[in-house]
């Protein structure tokens, strides 16, 4: 079999050359731009909310957040595991990509997943010992002034450390849902532009639908992990408009490439682009999901440890959350 046979058959040609219609496929479009920012918004503030109602009871606030955090840990383990690498290793071994020098030589996107899980433990790391350098060295300046009165506050000491410990927790969960939001935005990023240059009706028909449901489940996965963080009311509707946005964003800048470029999404420089920043963002976010996730929780949450229901409930979460995102994949 030749080449151009083995990447298309001629029965593969005229089902595409009936598909498309770029006129049908910008009316699609523009309809996905609001459909996908709706959605997105109702499905990252859906926990905020949830968090905020359960507030007033604090012992059921603080298992609500563990649960939904696990549910989200197993929506973005799944988002990188069954979307964005699978799609990512296709978009590298296409056969436009895969049958030129050097991406037929080395395994680039499993190498670049790699890469980008080392670069999301470095900033990890790098972050956390500044965090835990500035909150000790606070904690030094009132040893200093309590030295100066005497020894009235040391039975204070107990409650100080733990004080420090929980101020590093939350600069900790901060930073896990800022580092987590850049990786699914490289994501959205990804699947916007690859919708907005497609001209494949067929394609995009059921995309709209299923990306609907797709930006809920991500959503309330970045929400979850964003309510626990307990940022400032001004800073997650920030969040939440981001993620809500970059799609949308993601699809009319697709647009507007293939209006000026001609780029379709068949081109190997698009494939190219489409599969590094999704084989980067696929690393993040397996780091961010079994590291500082699904391993926190697991293994350092006291009050999970101490709750052999709510590890149960948690678990049935996280199996929920991975399941749900899971079977998206059939249509998105």
């Amino acid at each position: 079999m030749s080449a151009a046979a083995a990447c298309a058959t001629a029965a593969d040609a005229a089902r595409a050359a009936t598909c498309r219609d770029s006129t049908a496929a910008a009316h699609l479009k523009f309809i996905s731009i609001f459909t996908i920012f709706v959605t997105s918004m109702v499905g990252m503030s859906s926990p905020v909310l949830m968090t905020r109602f359960f507030k007033a009871n604090r012992s059921l606030y603080d298992k609500a957040l563990v649960i939904i955090k696990c549910f989200a840990a197993g929506v973005i383990l799944a988002t990188s595991l069954v979307h964005v690498m699978p799609d990512a290793f296709d978009a590298l071994a296409d056969c436009h990509v895969a049958s030129k020098h050097p991406w037929k030589d080395f395994p680039f996107a499993g190498f670049v997943t790699l890469v980008g899980a080392i670069l999301a433990l470095l900033v990890d790391v790098a972050a956390s010992s500044h965090m835990e350098h500035h909150v000790s060295y606070k904690a030094l300046e009132g040893e200093e002034g309590k030295e100066l009165v005497g020894d009235s506050y040391d039975g204070y000491d107990d409650v100080e450390r733990i004080g420090v410990e929980e101020e590093v927790a939350r600069l900790k969960q901060r930073l896990v849902s800022q580092v987590l939001e850049i990786g699914i935005i490289f994501h959205s990023v990804i699947i916007g532009v690859t919708m907005g240059m497609s001209q494949n009706v067929c394609t995009i028909r059921p995309l709209v639908a299923a990306l609907a449901f797709h930006q809920i489940f991500e959503g309330m996965g970045l929400g979850g992990c964003v309510a626990q963080a307990g940022f400032s009311f001004g800073t997650m509707a920030y969040m939440c408009l981001m993620f809500s946005v970059t799609t949308p964003m993601g699809i009319i800048l697709g647009m507007i490439l293939f209006s000026v470029t001609g780029y379709d999404d068949n081109n190997p420089n698009a494939l190219i682009m489409e599969g590094l920043l999704g084989s980067v963002s696929s690393g993040i976010l397996i780091y961010m999901a079994l590291v500082d996730l699904i391993a926190v929780d697991f293994f350092h949450n006291k009050l999970m440890n101490s709750n052999r229901r709510l590890k149960k409930l948690s678990f049935l979460a996280l199996t929920l959350g991975s399941a749900s995102m899971s079977l998206l994949a059939l249509w998105a």
